[in-house]
């Protein structure tokens, strides 16, 4: 053979090498991710070949699958109650992906999870297609339902509603309002299409997840938390007893001075109890000057602030860290004993606030899915209740307890008050943005009811009123917020 040739042959013989180490690359290394990419087809063509599983609420499928239109994708995803459940399920869209349990649940879902294999083996020996599995979830259909009924009741308003179970951190409720149907989107049509960009491109934002994605400040809510970390650090030691913060409060470093809506001569010097009752906010300035950042934040840290509320494990379940900042100076440490400054949360952490105080202290970690099942209906995995962490001593919380039974008992949490049950709230007004005379304020109300089998709910409400026809002066979340709470608090209560 001749040079030129055999140099043609060393050419031919590297490609033919470099090809052979390209397709093992693809088939072994790359193959897996190639397999999921969302840009491939035949994922989709293979996801949405068969009916998905379902999402289970109170032992009752709220998802489903119908025959689609289009030629290669057989099957499109089919709700109940679309709407209300929304912030739960997020959506399984040929053209718009997944979120939400439809995302962190798809192998599950479409039968292809890895815990799932020797059931796709059996269903392939005897011919029965694959299975898919099904996601149990820990919403209780009554609340659920009230949350929402009590969110669209008030015509116009943007809000939040979370419940949970104190001893488990079971999530009972979780509801975004205004929100959308994931059916009307879950086909690949232009007519869908549009749809969901018109709801994306919405002012009001129904594609939003209040309940976990977005936050905001707690306003007097807040208190709660600051009362615990004054309680604990020893700043209080006794709630009746009369305080030294006057009203209207000199901010620190600053000629501004902070009232209240109580009025001056009822929360001057007012012991804690009556400033939770009457939501004097110059105790709770003055608790929190006297605390200092460090001490506040670590007490915040250890009711969720500042870290995930879910483990990066739950996927798209993972909620918007709600944050209490760092290097405050003395005058924004106050505010944010009020709840207000650059104090952000979301309306899953005050429920989880509100949770650990009523279950003296302790913090668990909330969860939705309580278990997933195989096709045959075997559990694949269960939720075991975690706790996070003890936020405070049970001595503490029950000294909070009894400051928030006695403001629903003779306060501004009245409209919460249940027969039968003992009750504890908060109500809360925030206000947003520099020029506060020219923002509506957003309404809160966080409470628990228990029971004396031991049974117990935490509820957190949170209204942006933006949209509604109302006046400012009727803004308040003991106004809009405790109704709704009530209602929630009675669906999981009284049977």
């Amino acid at each position: 053979m001749n040079r030129p040739l055999r140099a043609v042959a060393i050419f031919c013989g590297l490609l033919m090498l470099g090809l052979l180490l390209r397709a093992n690359w693809l088939q072994h290394f790359q193959a897996p991710e190639l397999s999921t990419d969302q840009n491939n087809r035949r994922v989709q063509i293979e996801r949405f070949a068969a009916p998905r599983g379902d999402i289970i609420v109170g032992g009752r499928a709220i998802t489903g699958s119908a025959e689609a239109s289009s030629t290669d994708l057989k099957y499109k995803r089919t709700y109940v109650n679309g709407p209300m459940y929304a912030p739960v399920t997020g959506y399984a869209s040929q053209a718009q992906g997944m979120t939400l349990l439809e995302r962190t649940y798809d192998g599950i879902l479409t039968g292809q999870d890895d815990r799932l294999a020797f059931q796709r083996f059996a269903d392939v020996v005897t011919g029965e297609g694959r299975r898919p599995g099904s996601v149990v979830t820990t919403i209780d259909p009554k609340a659920q339902k009230a949350a929402y009924d009590g969110l669209t009741d008030l015509k116009g308003a943007r809000g939040a509603v979370v419940a949970l179970d104190p001893r488990t951190g079971k999530v009972l409720a979780l509801v975004s309002a205004p929100s959308y149907d994931p059916s009307v989107f879950a086909g690949n049509t232009f007519k869908e299409s549009d749809k969901f960009v018109a709801m994306d491109k919405d002012k009001r934002k129904p594609l939003a997840n209040r309940p976990l994605r977005e936050t905001y400040p707690p306003g007097s809510t807040f208190k709660i938390l600051t009362a615990a970390a004054a309680l604990e650090h020893g700043i209080v030691t006794d709630v009746d007893a009369p305080t030294k913060a006057v009203s209207p409060y000199p901010l620190p470093q600053s000629t501004n001075k902070i009232g209240s809506e109580a009025g001056d001569a009822v929360c001057s010097k007012a012991s804690m109890k009556t400033a939770m009752q009457y939501s004097c906010n110059n105790v709770f300035l003055d608790a929190a000057a006297e605390l200092g950042q460090d001490k506040l934040r670590e007490t915040a840290e250890k009711f969720g602030f500042n870290d995930d509320v879910y483990s990066e494990d739950f996927g798209d379940l993972l909620a918007t860290k709600s944050l209490y900042p760092q290097d405050l100076d003395k005058p924004g440490t106050a505010l944010t004993g009020m709840g207000q400054g650059s104090l952000t949360s979301t309306p899953m952490q005050m429920a989880m606030v509100t949770a650990a105080l009523a279950n003296d202290g302790k913090l668990m970690q909330p969860y939705v899915v309580d278990e997933i099942r195989g096709p045959d209906l075997s559990t694949l995995d269960k939720t075991e209740p975690a706790v996070m962490s003890q936020a405070v001593s049970a001595a503490t919380a029950q000294k909070v307890q009894q400051m928030m039974e006695f403001t629903a008992k003779e306060g501004s949490a009245r409209r919460a008050q249940i027969d039968g049950i003992k009750v504890g709230g908060k109500t809360g007004t925030a206000q947003r943005g520099v020029d506060v005379a020219e923002q509506v304020p957003y309404g809160w109300f966080v409470s628990y009811g228990k029971k004396q089998d031991g049974s117990s709910v935490a509820v957190a409400v949170f209204i942006d009123p933006t949209d509604m026809d109302i006046s400012r002066e009727d803004i308040s979340g003991g106004r809009l917020g405790a109704p709704i709470a009530r209602s929630v608090m009675q669906a999981v209560l009284q049977r």
